[in-house]
C-alpha cells in the first residue's frame, strides 16, 4: 500500500477515450470509477495516469477484513511510546496524490463509507482518532475499480456511492490491439502474438458458461514470456492459461484443444 518509487514510463495502449476523461476528471477534482473484467488493463491504466500526471500512488488491493483504520490510519504502540500513523488514504490526501482502491467491492460497507466525503464537494476527510479534519488539496484523486462480474446481492456498490464518481468502463482490446500489446510486454515477435490474442477471442467465447472467468490479456502476456523463455508453446500455454483458468480436469482438457488449433 506504499507509493511506488519512481519508474520509467509504464507502457499503456489506449483502447478509447480513455486518458482524455482521466485527464479532464484529474483537473476537475472529480473521483474516478473504473469497471472491468480482471487482467483487462485497468491497474495499468492508472499507473500510467499517475505517471503522466506527475502523482504519487497508492494503490490498496480490497478485501473483506480492509477496515477503515487500515484506510485512514491507527495508533501504534512501541518502545518510544504511541504515535500516529497515516494509512494509504491520509498519505494521499496530506500529499495531493491518488489513492486508487482496487476492487472497492470487495472492502466492507462501513469502510468505503469513510470515502463519502472525500467523493463529493467536500473533498474532505476527517480522522476521527485525532481530530483533524483534511481538506484535499487539488492534486488528490479518489479512484476505485470493480469487477461487474464478480457483482452480487451481497456485494455490489451501492448506489449513493457509486454516484459520487465518474465511470470509465473497460474491457479486453481488440484482437489486433492486443497483439501489440502481448508484443511490446513479452517481447515476442508479433506472428506469436497474434496467435494468442486470437486464442485469447477462442477462449473468452465460451464464456462463464464453462469458466468461472475469462482469459485475461494478462495472462496472455505471462504465457507469451514463457513462450519467449523457452517452453513450448503447447506446454506454455497449459501452465500459463489452461490451469489457471480451470481446476476441472475435462474443462482443462477442453481448453487445451483449443490451443492445439492455434499451434497446430
Amino acid at each position: 500500500m506504499n507509493a511506488p518509487a519512481q519508474e520509467l514510463p509504464l507502457f499503456y495502449q489506449p483502447s478509447g477515450n480513455e486518458v482524455t476523461l482521466f485527464g479532464e476528471a484529474a483537473a476537475q477534482g472529480m473521483p474516478v470509477l473504473i469497471k472491468g473484467p480482471t487482467g483487462c488493463g485497468k491497474t495499468r491504466f492508472v499507473q500510467h495516469m499517475a505517471q503522466r500526471l506527475g502523482r504519487p500512488l497508492y494503490t490498496v488491493a480490497c478485501h473483506d477484513d480492509l477496515s477503515a483504520a487500515d484506510l485512514v490510519g491507527r495508533h501504534l504502540i512501541g518502545s518510544d511510546g504511541t504515535w500516529w500513523q497515516d494509512g494509504p488514504l491520509t498519505r494521499a490526501v496530506r500529499e495531493g496524490g491518488i489513492c486508487y482502491l482496487d476492487e472497492v467491492v470487495e472492502a466492507r460497507q462501513d469502510t468505503v463509507v469513510v470515502l463519502h466525503p472525500l467523493a463529493d464537494d467536500r473533498r474532505e476527510l476527517f480522522i476521527e482518532r485525532t481530530g483533524e479534519s483534511l481538506v484535499a488539496p487539488p492534486g488528490f484523486m479518489l479512484v476505485v475499480s470493480y469487477n461487474p462480474g464478480y457483482q452480487n446481492l451481497l456485494k455490489g456498490m451501492k448506489p449513493s456511492t457509486r454516484q459520487r464518481f465518474v465511470a470509465l468502463r473497460f474491457d479486453y482490446p481488440a484482437a489486433e490491439v492486443e497483439a501489440g500489446i502481448i508484443a511490446r510486454e513479452a517481447n515476442v515477435d508479433m506472428e506469436l502474438a497474434q496467435r494468442l490474442a486470437q486464442l485469447g477471442v477462442a477462449l473468452r467465447r465460451l464464456g462463464r458458461q464453462e469458466l468461472e472467468e475469462v482469459c485475461s490479456t494478462r495472462l496472455l502476456v505471462l504465457t507469451a514470456r514463457l513462450i519467449h523463455a523457452g517452453l513450448a508453446p503447447r506446454e506454455a500455454c497449459r501452465a500459463g492459461l489452461a490451469e489457471p483458468l480451470s481446476d476441472d480436469e475435462g474443462t482443462v482438457a477442453a481448453l487445451m484443444d483449443l490451443v492445439d488449433v492455434h499451434f497446430a
